[in-house]
């Protein structure tokens, strides 16, 4: 729904591509540690394969977490076509 927003090389066919990006912006800004050593937020590897399994089902996937800088990050892949939103046209065609 933001035309000007969308960016051809961040538009993809295959959720593997989707989340590769989603874990490379994931290593760039890395969750804070827990002054308890304790793991605050769900593994990498989970939320990787949840989105692997999700986003061909034509879902949306959002990362939310805090930095170690304490600063709140959010990034996300968006379907298109979207599950519930089939008749919203794609902003851009795959490259």
């Amino acid at each position: 729904m933001r035309r000007d927003q969308a960016e051809a090389h961040l538009t993809w066919t295959d959720a593997v591509d989707a989340v590769d990006w989603l874990k490379k912006t994931h290593g760039a800004h890395q969750p804070f540690d827990r002054a308890d050593g304790s793991q605050a937020y769900t593994d990498l590897g989970t939320k990787a394969a949840y989105a692997e399994d999700d986003l061909p089902r034509g879902n949306d996937v959002v990362w939310v977490h805090y930095t170690k800088s304490t600063n709140l990050v959010s990034f996300a892949v968006v379907c298109c076509p979207h599950r519930f939103h089939s008749g919203i046209p794609c902003p851009l065609s795959p490259a």
